[in-house]
């Protein structure tokens, strides 16, 4: 628990510091280490590290893409749309150079996870760009982490009924009820905080509080996707960058799909 605590402590101050610099292109450093951690980890998990080639493939392309916001606008989305091209034709001809040790369904994991991974974190830096982005990401990743915090206790006090025991043994539906209300409240209340103590824009509450809710589904999916990955391939945690945390994948697993989802709750006007 010590260690829990303490790796945890350092995490936020680190978080805390990288989101004061969310204007720097410390930002995009820091959410290009986090691709290439998770890409790491799940290649790892799958027993792909040993395939060099693709692997660097899908870390330079992870590094490109979330370096490029580093441009305006205008030049960052031909900067994306050159590098994605780029990064599909080079893992193309590696497949066709390495075709004898690695077949077609390995590749299409190299592509899978070496697309979605890089474009799920990239939407946090999308939000950046974007009229209170920083607003944007901070409620993002309460929206992804918090749910768990009300998950725990309406589990703790009134799970009885196992939700998917061979994923996930110590998750209920009780413990889902509670993480899915919980969530929308805490965000109402962030959304307050945000609106009437430090000036910001009006919030479209109700809104807010489906979002939550809606937030604390994804993550799961998210959550047990990630989880299931790990009971296929027979590892604890697919790191430990935290110590008594595990790593990335197991940090952000709820966060790949819940930034997408909100990057698209944003774009559309649904709660500013």
């Amino acid at each position: 628990m010590k260690q829990r605590v303490i790796s945890a402590a350092v995490a936020i101050v680190i978080a805390v510091i990288i989101l004061l610099l969310h204007n720097t292109f410390v930002f995009e450093l820091a959410i290009a280490f986090l691709a290439v951690v998770a890409l790491m980890e799940l290649f790892k998990a799958t027993k792909l590290d040993k395939y060099i080639v693709q692997t660097g493939i899908c870390y330079a392309y992870a590094v490109l893409l979330c370096m490029g916001h580093i441009f305006d606008i205008s030049a960052k989305i031909a900067f994306s749309s050159v590098v994605f091209f780029l990064f599909i034709i080079a893992m193309l001809v590696s497949f066709f150079r390495d075709y004898e040790k690695i077949k077609y369904v390995k590749m299409m994991m190299f592509l899978a996870f070496g697309t979605f991974i890089p474009a799920s974190f990239e939407t946090l830096l999308k939000m950046n760009h974007m009229k209170y982005g920083m607003f944007m990401i901070v409620l993002t990743l309460c929206g992804a982490w918090l749910a768990d915090s009300g998950a725990y206790f309406a589990g703790t006090f009134f799970g009885k009924t196992k939700l998917c025991p061979t994923i996930s043994p110590k998750k209920t539906v009780e413990g889902l009820v509670g993480g899915v209300v919980t969530n929308g409240v805490l965000m109402i209340i962030i959304g307050l905080v945000y609106d009437f103590a430090l000036k910001g824009p009006s919030l479209n509450y109700i809104m807010l509080f489906v979002s939550g809710m809606l937030c604390a589904l994804v993550g799961l999916v998210g959550d047990l996707s990630a989880s299931l990955i790990k009971r296929q391939t027979g590892i604890k945690d697919y790191g430990n960058i935290m110590p008594g945390h595990g790593g990335v994948m197991d940090r952000f697993d709820s966060v790949i799909l819940v930034a997408p989802f909100m990057y698209y709750v944003f774009s559309m006007g649904m709660i500013l």
